[in-house]
């Protein structure tokens, strides 16, 4: 993996988007101007924040997750309307691999889709790539799956997979739980050289904790071609997250977030161990973290008190999708203005300019 210099001025006046370049192996293998790339959280990462990151030169991977067909077309189709570059846009849609096992009816319509219509990408995470990878590749989309752990590698590489995002358990939403997950800091640099040994043209992001310029820089010093962004664009003025979640997210730092499965059990989320959730400890998580195994056993109560929550858009209850990066979230901005103070940080920090 190597890291790239900054743009020259002659490089920007070339470019169709507005604002900095920066120039990875990533960026060129899917035409952007930034090695970012929207993270496709569920019912957050909607069409309108995709097409903002892809319009700011990212790629913006749609949150199609749990694989509902009807969102998946709705949000797919504004991402589509409100894209503005020409061409097939920067554009991809990410699914939770083992609700493709259970219907894949929302993969197989994008799939299906006028080739200039269709994903660049499709991204697949927490799960066996392999049922699906050969025809997503043969309809003309890149393969990106995410990994959690080194030993997880051989799987996606035997599938195909053109690019692995490491996911750290600093991460918001679903990741490896803590017995099993690895931090950011390490797994990248480790994957790297695994990738450089065995299969050199697969590409690597870094995922998990990346808020900021100085995490885009970090990611690629470590060996990363590129960055996969959650939390900081989950605050984006795009996304779909709720006011009042995006609310509770300002006032909280690093130190307010929880890995655990409680969200999962309120969710009634049948996920696969070894995955859980991190979300902000909001007042009725930490009134339940004594006793999980009993909320597994008799969770009426509890559940009862999150629908109330949701309903009431009370996050006191209803949770917070964020990772461990909330602390650098101080505002709500526009997506292209977020990805441009990212990766204006990144060069001045990668070009010596600035010490932080």
């Amino acid at each position: 993996m190597t890291n790239p210099a900054p743009a020259s001025p002659a490089d920007k006046s070339n470019s169709a988007a507005p604002g900095p370049i920066l120039r990875t192996r990533f960026t060129e293998r899917f035409g952007l101007t930034t090695p970012v790339a929207l993270a496709p959280m569920a019912l957050a990462s909607g069409g309108a924040l995709t097409a903002a990151c892809a319009n700011a030169g990212a790629l913006g991977l749609l949150g199609g997750a749990y694989g509902d067909l009807a969102w998946t077309q709705r949000e797919h189709r504004l991402a589509l309307q409100g894209a503005t570059e020409p061409g097939r846009p920067r554009m991809g849609v990410g699914f939770i691999t083992w609700k493709l096992d259970e219907s894949a009816s929302a993969l197989d319509w994008v799939l299906d889709l006028p080739m200039d219509e269709r994903p660049r990408t499709i991204m697949l995470s927490f799960g066996d790539p392999s049922p699906y990878a050969r025809r997503i590749q043969q309809a003309g989309c890149a393969l990106i799956c995410q990994i959690q752990r080194l030993e997880q590698l051989p799987r996606v590489l035997g599938a195909g997979a053109d690019v692995v995002a490491a996911q750290g358990g600093e991460a918001g939403g679903h990741g490896m739980d803590a017995m099993h997950g690895r931090a950011t800091f390490t797994l990248v640099p480790e994957l790297a050289d695994a990738l450089a040994a065995q299969s050199p043209q697969t590409l690597l992001l870094a995922a998990g904790g990346v808020a900021d310029g100085r995490g885009l820089a970090a990611a690629l010093m470590l060996g990363a071609d590129g960055v996969l962004v959650g939390s900081r664009l989950w605050a984006a003025q795009e996304s779909l997250a709720a006011k009042g979640a995006v609310d509770m997210a300002l006032a909280t730092n690093g130190d307010g977030t929880a890995r655990t499965g409680i969200f999962d059990i309120l969710r009634r989320k049948n996920w696969p161990a070894p995955y859980d959730f991190r979300a902000i400890r909001n007042a009725l998580h930490r009134s339940l973290e004594g006793d999980v195994a009993g909320l597994r056993a008799q969770p009426e109560e509890a559940r009862a008190a999150y629908d109330a929550g949701v309903a009431a858009g009370d996050f006191s209850r209803a949770h917070a999708t964020v990772g461990e990066g909330v602390g650098l979230i101080k505002d709500v901005a526009p997506a292209a203005e977020l990805v441009e103070r990212m990766t204006r940080q990144a060069q001045a920090l990668l070009s010596g300019r600035v010490g932080r």
